[in-house]
């Protein structure tokens, strides 16, 4: 293996020169960052949002400050949600001793802590992002109000804001996560807690996703996916090269594993800011003809800026990796960096002028008065007849992006084993195909769609996500694939106490809330229960008004159903299986129950959330209680078919450990003879001689 070369090693080999592993100097990162505040400048003033306003100007403090604070708040939340993805996943949690030459050439210091640096710069970006959002918070008021920052009321009327307003109400919300956010990050210690702040980040780009374009009535839905998915994805992406950046000193010699690993989840974040942008612009314009108004040319501009990322992150793949591996440093990997984050801040700079620009398509809501409209703000559809099952969709990204990551990702495990000469069931990689085909369909098709105006379309999209999905899911055995595919973290690196992909799986598997979750009996009431608990609550009706409820359900059915088809016939790891006659009486008790569910619904006459579904006005299909009634048929229907498939195959499961068990035992007759039948003929010989030679007391 090569020795990694000191700054000292190559100024002696190659004479005087200029050591290529030095870091940059101050004044290089100083023109670079000027670089990418000047294009962000110019990006505002190109868009107009910094020109005086037509009626009641807020002053150009608040022209200027207002873009200028969006591009620092969102770049110091993408850090401390990148800093904390390197805790999670990419930063080795070991102390890492660095040589005194590796510190003195900028890579690495005496103690190189790494994983608690990346928490703390986590809680200081917090910080920051706190402070910047309040600021954000005021300028935003100031710039929809048309009030000076000194205005006499304006204090009063900025309390009125954040409590009245439902923008100054989801700005408030931000605010608050990112205190919460500042709060944790600054105590946990464990990838565990590192992806709980995480999580609790993602709220607050869940609720940023509800502001600016996205919030027009034009494609609401799909455009507040997409701009979550587009959000997370760079969030991700720049916040994590921002902190791998500032933390380099601290990685040592761990920075090449740590760049590699960077690297895969910069790709994946690269497909899903691409693919989300490129909705984005598409819901905006019309033609051709949009692209030659300011809006377009801005969006031309983001367009090119963001394949010049792409250029860079593949050379940063192809050159930088392999150089890391046999050095410690090098300002090859410097130079990349900066110039990265600079046309990234270029980027952010024409994201803020593209939020303050109007964009070709107008954002008035269309000229439908109908109910269906108020409610749910799209049309009504047309009557769901034949093939409009399947002709109608109602896109959702968040939700098509992970049925399409999914394919991906398990075909990706499959041609991996393969490519080792491991073998994979090719039925078990065609179970897969078929839930996630089913999956995006039941949540981008026609059960999404007309879920959302007729009970009994609802009913088809819950058991095909909670019974029908899960069935195909648990028979697949992706659990069993993961670990077989993916590399053990700890062969990358000696001591390295990081989580991959592999060793949070297994974390997950074998925690005490996995256990307990994947308890057959848990399972089979989790099922039950949930499903009773949601519909005679107010969760179903939050998850017909709100997209987070919506996800949530989805996310919660299918998981549950998951968790019970593994506990009776998976093969995945987890549960601690009951013996096949227990496994059967589970399942009928809970046939029973589900059934009684539906029975429930057929013959009840209350209608359920009856703001809702009796407003609809629709001049087609049965009235909304007759609906209702036939979506109990359909639970009782649907819900029976994959109950029977389940029974069929927990019989033939047990029928197949009964012949393996017979095997297995005439095998070792054959070995050692029947020891069993020997012993059991002896104690009969044993009892017959006692009986014909019955003993006497003075035996």
């Amino acid at each position: 293996m090569t020795a990694p070369v000191t700054s000292a090693g190559r100024a002696g080999a190659g004479g005087q020169g200029v050591d290529a592993r030095r870091p940059p100097s101050p004044w290089r990162v100083l023109a670079l960052v000027l670089a990418a505040v000047a294009a962000a400048l110019l990006g505002v003033a190109f868009s107009g949002a910094a020109l005086p306003a037509l009626l009641r100007d807020p002053g150009a403090a608040v022209r200027w400050g207002l873009p200028a604070t969006e591009v620092l708040t969102e770049l110091a939340g993408s850090v401390t949600l990148g800093a904390l993805v390197l805790a999670v996943c990419v930063l080795p949690r070991r102390a890492v001793v660095a040589s005194t030459r590796t510190a003195r050439a900028g890579m690495g210091t005496a103690d190189g802590r790494a994983y608690p640096r990346s928490t703390l710069l986590a809680g200081f970006a917090a910080g920051a992002w706190t402070l910047l959002s309040i600021v954000h918070l005021v300028l935003t008021y100031a710039n929809v109000a048309g009030r000076p920052l000194d205005s006499a009321s304006f204090g009063a009327e900025l309390g009125v804001f954040v409590t009245q307003i439902d923008l100054g109400r989801t700005l408030l919300l931000i605010t608050t996560v990112a205190a919460v956010v500042t709060a944790l990050a600054l105590v946990v210690t464990t990838p565990t807690g590192a992806a709980w702040t995480a999580a609790i980040v993602l709220v607050a780009l869940w609720q940023q996703a509800q502001l600016g374009h996205a919030a027009g009535a034009s494609g609401h839905d799909i455009a507040t996916s997409s701009m979550v998915v587009h959000l997370v994805g760079a969030a991700i992406w720049i916040g994590a090269l921002a902190a791998l950046a500032l933390l380099v000193r601290r990685v040592g010699t761990d920075l090449s594993a740590s760049v590699a690993r960077y690297s895969v989840i910069a790709g994946w974040c690269f497909v899903a800011v691409a693919v989300s942008g490129l909705v984005n612009g598409l819901l905006r314009t019309t033609g051709w003809s949009d692209l030659t108004t300011t809006y377009g040319l801005l969006l031309l501009g983001k367009v090119a800026l963001f394949g010049v990322l792409g250029l860079l992150g593949l050379a940063h793949r192809r050159t930088v990796l392999p150089q890391l591996a046999t050095r410690t440093t090098d300002w090859l990997f410097w130079r990349l960096v900066l110039v990265e984050l600079t046309v990234m801040g270029a980027v952010s700079g024409v994201a803020v002028a593209l939020g303050e620009t109007a964009p070709p398509v107008p954002e008035e809501p269309p000229a439908d008065p109908s109910p269906a409209y108020q409610l749910t703000g799209h049309p009504l559809p047309p009557e769901p007849a034949g093939l409009r099952w399947v002709t109608e969709w109602r896109w959702d990204l968040v939700l098509a992006s992970a049925a399409v990551a999914g394919l991906v990702v398990y075909w990706r495990w499959v041609l991996r084993l393969r490519r080792r000469g491991d073998s994979w069931s090719m039925a078990r990689a065609a179970s897969w195909t078929v839930g996630m085909v089913l999956f995006f369909w039941a949540t981008n098709g026609g059960p999404a769609l007309y879920g959302h105006v007729l009970f009994s379309a609802h009913m088809v999209q819950h058991m095909v996500l909670a019974m029908v999905v899960p069935l195909f899911l648990a028979l697949s055995a992706p659990i069993t694939l993961a670990l077989r595919a993916l590399p053990v973290r700890a062969t990358q690196l000696r001591d390295d106490d990081s989580r991959g992909p592999r060793e949070w799986i297994l974390t997950l598997v074998d925690s005490h809330v996995g256990h307990f979750l994947a308890h057959p009996v848990v399972a089979a009431v989790n099922f039950i229960g949930s499903m009773l608990l949601f519909y005679y609550s107010g969760l179903f009706e939050w998850s017909l008004r709100s997209p987070v409820g919506h996800l949530a359900m989805v996310v919660h059915f299918t998981a549950a159903g998951y968790l019970f088809v593994n506990a009776l016939v998976g093969i995945d790891p987890g549960p601690r299986r009951l013996p096949y006659p227990q496994r059967l009486l589970l399942l009928f008790a809970t046939m029973v129950f589900h059934a009684f569910f539906g029975v429930t619904l057929v013959s009840g006459e209350s209608l359920s959330v009856a703001d809702w579904f009796g407003l609809m006005g629709r001049p087609w299909g049965p009235s909304a209680i007759a609906d209702q009634q036939l979506g109990g048929a359909i639970t009782w229907g649907i819900g029976e078919i994959p109950t029977l498939a389940l029974a069929i195959g927990v019989a033939l499961a047990w029928s197949r450990d009964d012949d393996r068990t017979a095997r297995r035992r005439d095998r070792q007759v054959d070995r050692d003879g029947d020891t069993e039948l020997d012993d059991y003929n002896k104690m009969l010989a044993g009892l017959a001689d006692r009986d014909t030679h019955p003993r006497t007391p003075q035996d």
